[in-house]
């Protein structure tokens, strides 16, 4: 079974990790032999870095799965008998139309089109297309090979058939597909992170905290307990139930959410001044971003492994 991927940049080198650990041969599409050639090379390096970390996803060795991935620049060619084609090319909505037109043009009535984007909504993606029944938006988090999950976001025309069968494609290589059941700008995971977003400006804006101080309340405090268990379950726990937590302190809240205030600006002085916290912990030129990428990713690859192993029996 082979998995076309449409794009050869960073979301687009990761889905072709994750699908060939899955056992599936999979082709990597780009205009430019010379993007292809640079992805498989990185690809390469990266695998061989997981294996001998411990960390390499899938049942196969590095050698094994890097054999079922190959490039491929005549599209045409790359999606004949392919189950799934995962659309990953930059988030700019005429470019993605196209290649969708493109791939309309060329593919059967069995094949999955799926698409990576973080915020364009599938009517807009998919509008006009002669597969639209065969259309989803599969949008992973970066970077996808540490953290599992996919939001799942049909078109109002997208089948039914369609949403379980991507979902079955990304439980099988190990990722945690949701089921959006309807689109929504910003989808489920931005609209809570710019809710959190919002409110962190805010507190930074009128000075109730520092943006150094901030960050902490989440990455030691909320985001622990969010690693494992979400926000509903998070009331669950914190009281008998939900309905008793509800009970107990829906006063409390609203009162609290009473009092936030507008949508910030997101300019001006505070930009400022969370730069300079920021950058003061991580440099923002090119090296220290990059080394600090690099933690993070390794943070989230041994969180992976530590989520997988507590899993509840």
């Amino acid at each position: 079974m082979g998995v076309v991927i449409v794009g050869s940049g960073l979301i687009g080198r990761s889905w072709a990790m994750l699908f060939a650990s899955g056992g599936f041969k999979v082709k990597l599409y780009d205009i430019e032999q010379q993007q292809i050639t640079d992805a498989l090379e990185n690809i390469r390096k990266e695998m061989k870095s997981l294996e001998q970390s411990g960390s390499l996803k899938g049942s196969l060795s590095a050698e094994r799965q890097l054999s079922l991935i190959s490039g491929c620049g005549n599209l045409a060619e790359a999606v004949e008998g392919a189950v799934h084609i995962q659309e990953c090319v930059p988030e700019n909505l005429e470019l993605k139309k196209k290649i969708f037109a493109q791939l309309d043009r060329i593919v059967d009535d069995r094949v999955i089109l799926s698409s990576s984007s973080s915020c364009l909504l599938p009517s807009k993606l998919f509008s006009g297309l002669a597969h639209v029944k065969q259309c989803i938006v599969a949008h992973p988090v970066n970077p996808p090979y540490y953290v599992p999950l996919v939001e799942l976001v049909p078109h109002p025309e997208t089948a039914p058939a369609t949403m379980d069968r991507t979902y079955a494609l990304m439980k099988k290589i190990g990722q945690s597909p949701v089921r959006v059941l309807k689109e929504i700008d910003g989808f489920v995971l931005n609209r809570l992170q710019y809710a959190v977003i919002s409110e962190a400006w805010r507190l930074v804006e009128e000075e109730i905290v520092s943006p150094s101080d901030l960050d902490l309340v989440m990455s030691d405090g909320l985001g622990m307990r969010y690693a494992f268990i979400g926000p509903l379950e998070t009331m669950h726990l914190n009281a008998e139930g939900v309905i008793s937590y509800c009970e107990r302190y829906s006063e409390g809240m609203k009162h609290v959410l009473s009092t936030f205030g507008p949508v910030p600006e997101f300019s001006g002085a505070t930009v400022e001044r969370v730069s300079e916290d920021m950058c003061m912990k991580v440099p923002d030129d090119p090296e220290h971003l990059a080394a600090r990428r690099q933690w993070r990713d390794d943070c989230l690859m041994k969180l992976s492994i530590l989520k997988y192993q507590m899993q509840p029996k």
